[in-house]
């Protein structure tokens, strides 16, 4: 399906968005009328600011885009990669925006587990939403984050009670038409000792699609909880993807938290993890592969804001013909949070001679008794290695394909779940070509 509205986003596209929320709760609607307010009076990022400089965002029109007010119509399409050897817990699936298809099993839904659409469950258990949803998200943080704050629709909420163990994964589907728009919230909370796992993919129709992401991922974890959160984002390399994705994790919780980032055209995302409670832990994996003209900046922050918590961010990201990465890390800690112990890594594998990584880790700490390291490295394809397989019989792109996913290795390895670790595996694979 491709988008036909005219409306933008603009006052009278807000207005237009606004009335085709059904039976909205009026504090989601000042909600939303607030953060408008607020990003029709910024400027888009300057072009010469520190966190924009090396993401071009100049062919970027907001105007050939509409927000998501209309609902799909006919068949939709479903583009699975992590489902398969899945069987899920509970299932939400939108497409341009828009919920389509959600479900729970009933025995989570017995002991107090919440799932499905946020909108629909800011109508019906608000007493459950609105204490979390944009406590963690900044929506001035820029135009962007203001706009979606505004704008957002579809959305999943999942709530996990007290001591609840979910064992199955809880899968989220989101996919965009050609052209189409997906302004998705995702608020995941799970209270004292819970335990969760949940995988999340974003697929366009096709490869070449055009469209436009503005969504934001809140993460909210309580002392003694445990969530695996796994993103896949396979955009169509004509689609524009902003996003703000933050998680705060209390006394002695766990997170893991895997990116894969392969699809889009233009990508700037900032991810932060605060450690908001002494003894929690946290380990980031992220995956970047670009090809053709793709650009993907990703921000990240692990940020120490209590004693004794650990951080582990590792980066890997290989890039094809005239393709772009940007990664910038920062480990910051706060006077109080003694005893921390943060890591941060960037690796790249440059593939063609027009490729290009930008790697910029860096360190903000206030305390005086931690241990913080970071690290980078871009180095190209060993001609050794290929010409030493290509002697047992394998052709080049057989031994390129082969360095590449060992490259990415030790980021599979650090992945719990099989099924997962194969299709990250084979996405990558299939991705790379031969080069001389």
């Amino acid at each position: 399906m491709t988008t036909t509205s005219t409306l933008t986003f603009d006052a009278a596209g807000f207005e237009a968005f606004l009335a085709s929320r059904k039976d909205e709760p009026q504090w989601l609607t000042d909600l939303r009328r607030e953060s408008f307010s607020h990003a029709d009076a910024m400027d888009w990022p300057a072009r010469r600011s520190e966190e924009w400089i090396r993401t071009d965002i100049r062919t970027f029109q907001i105007k050939k885009f509409a927000p998501p007010v209309e609902v799909p119509a006919g068949e939709v399409p479903s583009v699975h990669q992590l489902r398969d050897g899945v069987d899920p817990g509970g299932v939400l699936e939108t497409f341009d925006s828009q919920v389509i298809s959600e479900s729970l099993d009933e025995e989570l839904a017995a002991k107090g587990v919440i799932f499905g659409s946020l909108e629909r469950l800011c109508r019906e258990q608000p007493e459950k939403v609105r204490p979390f949803l944009y406590t963690v998200v900044d929506p001035d943080h820029d135009k962007f984050a203001a706009l979606h704050a505004a704008f957002w629709s579809g959305g999943q909420f999942l709530y996990v009670p007290r001591g609840v163990v979910i064992e199955k994964p809880i899968y989220l589907g989101s996919t965009l038409s050609d052209g189409g728009t997906d302004t998705a919230h995702t608020l995941i909370v799970l209270e004292d000792g819970a335990e969760a796992t949940v995988l999340h993919e974003c697929n366009s129709v096709n490869s070449e699609a055009a469209g436009l992401h503005m969504g934001a991922v809140e993460l909210i974890q309580k002392p003694g909880s445990h969530l695996r959160y796994v993103n896949v984002q396979e955009w169509g390399h004509k689609t524009y993807h902003f996003a703000h994705q933050q998680a705060t994790i209390d006394r002695d919780s766990q997170l893991q938290w895997t990116i894969a980032a392969m699809g889009s055209g233009l990508s700037k995302v900032n991810q932060s993890v605060d450690m908001v409670g002494a003894g929690a832990n946290c380990q980031v994996n992220g995956v970047m592969f670009t090809e053709g003209r793709q650009h993907l900046a990703y921000h990240t922050q692990q940020y120490h804001r209590a004693p004794n918590c650990h951080s582990d961010f590792l980066y890997k990201s290989a890039q094809q013909d005239k393709s772009r990465t940007v990664w910038r890390g920062m480990i910051k800690v706060d006077k109080i949070a003694q005893k921390t112990d943060g890591y941060q890594r960037n690796d790249n594998l440059v593939l063609s001679h027009h490729s290009r990584a930008d790697s910029i880790p860096g360190l903000e700490i206030e305390a005086d008794d931690v241990r913080c390291t970071h690290g980078s490295t871009t180095a190209k394809v060993d001609e050794e290695q290929i010409f030493y397989a290509r002697c047992r019989g394998f052709t080049q792109k057989e031994a390129t394909r082969m360095i590449v996913s060992g490259f990415f290795q030790q980021i599979f390895d650090r992945i719990t779940i099989e099924s997962v670790r194969d299709a990250l595996a084979a996405a990558i694979a299939r991705q790379v070509r031969e080069y001389e």
